[in-house]
């Protein structure tokens, strides 16, 4: 759930489209036939994805995935449909030279530069700071966007912060607040901090950015993560009454009894839509069971009670 600054919450939607035989490549075949299927009756655009498809088609993909689906619904518009490609699909250490050419062909190469220079901690590229994810929205409107999404391993607060620095505009410690108050003072030594940058035409850098705190590796449960969420949600203006209507739309337990309903939280800075996102599992195969080893914390940020 996408909450927005200048308009109402988003609702998207992330999957996979499975194969006959699921697998990477026959996933990633089933994904273009259906974004076919749909590109006349939704008016997609496949023009930037047909630019750079050929550079993610290999013959033995790494990883666990090649192409995924997001439909993104807000109030008084069509679907929109985003995806999301795997950029070390020919291997980790091919990714950057992959995303490079890929870029370029957009015509976004010194922004990836650009973003490079800032973002990426000292001999850390490839390592520690991986390429997650190269996303493209499926529509040629004025903020049709290119997002590429880096993951930082053993990261503190204040590294992401350094990394947002290429985006005009954003306040570090705006960063450092909401990754301290939903994941923890650091390291983040489970699952990675993740930051995503917004690219567009006409732009010789980033214009937008997003941290993506992995909180379900980092509270002893989903009731604690809701609660963090909840808090961070009215420190930023936003009601977390609609949180609460849609855990209890897709949770079939209590909250207590297991972690990772709630996956991330985001914090969406920059144009076009900047605010909180909040990422819900679905639990479809198993429920992960709470965290005994961590202590339930409260949010830092929170005044205590008097």
């Amino acid at each position: 759930m996408a909450y927005n600054d200048t308009e109402r919450p988003s609702l998207r939607i992330l999957a996979e489209v499975s194969g006959t035989q699921p697998g990477v490549i026959e996933n990633m075949s089933a994904a273009y036939a259906f974004l076919a299927d749909r590109s006349a009756r939704f008016g997609l655009s496949t023009r930037r994805l047909d630019a750079v498809r050929d550079l993610f088609a290999v013959e033995r993909p790494h990883g666990d995935f090649g192409l995924w689906c997001s439909l993104v619904f807000r109030a008084g518009h069509a679907p929109e449909f985003k995806v999301y490609l795997n950029p070390q699909i020919a291997g980790p250490d091919r990714a950057p030279d992959l995303v490079g050419e890929a870029l370029h062909r957009l015509g976004l190469g010194a922004s990836y530069r650009a973003m490079l220079a800032h973002a990426v901690r000292p001999g850390e590229f490839g390592r520690a700071d991986r390429l997650a994810f190269f996303a493209l929205d499926l529509h040629d409107g004025p903020k049709a966007r290119v997002k590429l999404y880096l993951s930082h391993y053993d990261a503190e607060a204040a590294d992401v912060a350094r990394a947002a620095g290429v985006v005009a505009g954003i306040d570090p410690a705006e960063i450092v607040q909401f990754c301290t108050s939903t994941g923890g003072p650091g390291p983040f030594d489970a699952r990675p901090l993740v930051g995503s940058y917004t690219l567009t035409e006409n732009a010789d850098r980033p214009v937008g950015y997003s941290v993506y705190v992995p909180i379900r590796s980092y509270v002893a449960n989903d009731q604690e993560a809701r609660d963090l969420v909840a808090a961070a949600l009215s420190r930023h203006g936003f009601d977390p009454a609609l949180l609460d209507r849609a855990i209890a739309a897709v949770a079939t337990r209590p909250l207590a009894d297991g972690v990772g309903l709630i996956a991330h939280a985001s914090l969406r800075l920059g144009p076009p839509r900047p605010g909180v996102t909040v990422y819900l599992s679905a639990e479809a195969y198993e429920v992960s069971p709470p965290a005994r080893h961590r202590q339930p914390r409260l949010d830092p940020l929170r005044r205590p009670a008097a």
